[in-house]
């Protein structure tokens, strides 16, 4: 007698974690990954354990969300203890290479005055020669980038450190992963394998596709003692059917956040990826992934931040997925990782790079990648592209978190590319500073004062006003707002009416109406449809 074939349950998280920390870009790229286990990840476990008690009392307090406090009660110090040595143990050598990278910055500052750097390698620490380029910019000021490639090559780049926590959720909570750890839990599988395990994309499948469990187990090499949990996340019931979507318009789903999913008959492309479970209790209504397509051609990628780049929604959607498009940067500076690599690294078969005014086309359609101003704490970053979709003459804009402080560049943009039909614009204008997000990658700590000014702050309206007046939509979404609940573990964000990112996103949508703009702040779910054009997209092939 055959086996019997069961379904994945749709509420099982896929959580990639690296030594129980959540994986978000930063963690993967080797450099990044070794400045936030020197100077964030011990320091907050140490901290933690001299005074769980302050952790576990900062936590409760709204204003403290997102800090730098593990939300734990008092007493797993025990655990957090054993982590902690993990660490210092196992990496070692990433530990080494930061102390290495804080004492080149240190060299660099004190030694390079103007005259030639030829000399400075030699003094280069051991550890990080081979890797690194000396260099001045134009002010004379000497810095350093990573031939990043080789650093993927080495023994920095530890897949050892990798591994997949699995678990049944039932609703939207969970601690800010970026300061707190996945300690072992009751209901909470951990698997140590890398992220480009070909069982992640076989469990994936079985959401849609039913398999035996001979086969995944054997495949994923379950142990016998966590057979019966593994056993648990299965279910003989199909999930709601994913009806191809075959009509003659061009259909646009909101997903939550910054994650859009636009189809065609002929061609899918998701933005921003950040997928909610289903199958849960929730009183927001939302699409999940038992509403994405069988096949998503383009995932369009905008910027390097953890709410936009989600390897807990991408790894799951990776048998999906034929092609990554990503914003193109290839300095090897340490605050901003190149993408195609990283993507590539994780097992994702095709991913491109696209620029800024560079146009790639397929069948009736057609992607540009279009400046993103701001955003990134005045940083260099090269990481980042809003992207134009145009599909059969209709064309949409994702501008993401840009801040948009110089309209003239994008009156530029519009001299190339004319008027659009929607625009959707993050709004979040109160974002964090800058040691937030970057701090652990700094030579040395801001001060508390540039630091305030040095923020990671979306437009509001004057700045969405410029935009509207620029490129005349017709309609205008406010998104990537951090709102929906699903979001919180990331974004740590919980507004009230009177929070200035709302009443600057209404203001926006009241200047839209009086100009007979469509326009709205979408939270939760939004489904439209739109009419195709017989006219060829327009390609910028003068650039």
């Amino acid at each position: 007698m055959s086996e019997e074939k069961l379904y994945l349950k749709p509420n099982v998280v896929f959580e990639p974690l690296i030594d129980r920390w959540y994986a978000w870009a930063h963690l993967v790229s080797p450099a990044t990954a070794a400045m936030n286990v020197f100077s964030k990840h011990l320091s907050v476990m140490e901290s933690y354990i001299m005074a769980p008690g302050i952790h576990a009392e900062a936590v409760r307090n709204p204003k403290m969300r997102g800090g730098p406090f593990m939300d734990f009660s008092s007493d797993r110090v025990k655990e957090i203890t054993a982590l902690a040595a993990h660490t210092r143990d196992k990496r070692a050598g990433m530990i080494a290479f930061a102390k290495a990278v804080k004492e080149l910055d240190k060299l660099l500052a004190t030694e390079a005055k103007g005259f030639g750097l030829e000399e400075l390698y030699a003094r280069v620490p051991e550890i990080l020669r081979g890797f690194v380029e000396l260099f001045y910019d134009r002010n004379n000021n000497a810095s350093f980038r990573f031939f990043e490639a080789l650093l993927y090559k080495s023994d920095f780049y530890d897949k050892d450190a990798q591994g997949m926590a699995f678990w049944i959720t039932n609703n939207d909570h969970r601690p800010f992963c970026l300061s707190t750890p996945r300690l072992d839990e009751p209901g909470v599988l951990h698997l140590p394998i890398p992220f480009t395990h070909p069982g992640i994309d076989e469990l994936a499948k079985m959401r849609r596709v039913p398999q035996t469990l001979s086969y995944i187990k054997k495949v994923l090499d379950i142990p016998a003692q966590e057979e019966t949990l593994f056993d648990s996340f299965f279910t003989a019931e199909p999930h709601r059917a994913y009806h191809t979507y075959s009509g003659d318009k061009i259909r646009m789903r909101y997903f939550g956040h910054a994650c859009i999913l636009v189809e065609t008959r002929d061609v899918t492309i998701l933005v921003d990826p950040l997928i909610s479970y289903y199958g849960y209790h929730s009183a927001i209504d939302h699409f999940s992934d038992c509403d994405l397509p069988d096949v998503i051609d383009y995932v369009l990628i905008t910027h390097n931040h953890q709410d936009h780049i989600l390897f807990e929604t991408l790894l799951p959607l990776r048998h999906k997925i034929r092609q990554v498009i990503v914003p193109r940067t290839d300095g090897g500076r340490l605050e901003d990782p190149n993408l195609r690599l990283m993507f590539t690294q994780l097992g994702f078969k095709q991913v491109t790079e696209i620029g800024e005014m560079e146009t790639l086309t397929f069948a009736d359609a057609a992607i540009t990648g279009l400046p993103f101003m701001g955003e990134h704490s005045d940083l260099n970053i090269m990481a980042k592209c809003c992207h134009l979709v145009e599909i059969s003459g209709f064309r949409l804009l994702f501008m993401a978190d840009s801040r948009i402080m110089e309209p003239r560049l994008y009156r530029q943009v519009h001299r190339w590319i004319g008027d659009i039909d929607v625009l959707f614009l993050g709004m979040e204008c109160d974002g964090a500073p800058l040691s937030w997000l970057y701090g652990p990658l700094m030579p040395r700590k801001m001060a508390r004062d540039q630091d305030a000014t040095r923020r990671l702050n979306g437009s509001d309206c004057e700045r969405g006003v410029a935009l509207v007046d620029i490129f005349h939509p017709r309609e205008v979404y406010v998104y990537a707002m951090g709102q929906e609940p699903w979001v919180e573990f990331i974004s740590s964000i919980k507004y009230t009416d009177e929070s200035n990112p709302i009443v600057q996103s209404n203001q926006l949508i009241s200047y839209c109406a009086e100009r007979s703009i469509i326009a709205e702040r979408l939270f939760g779910e939004k489904e439209l449809l739109y009419e195709r054009r017989e006219t060829v997209p327009q390609v910028l092939a003068e650039i």
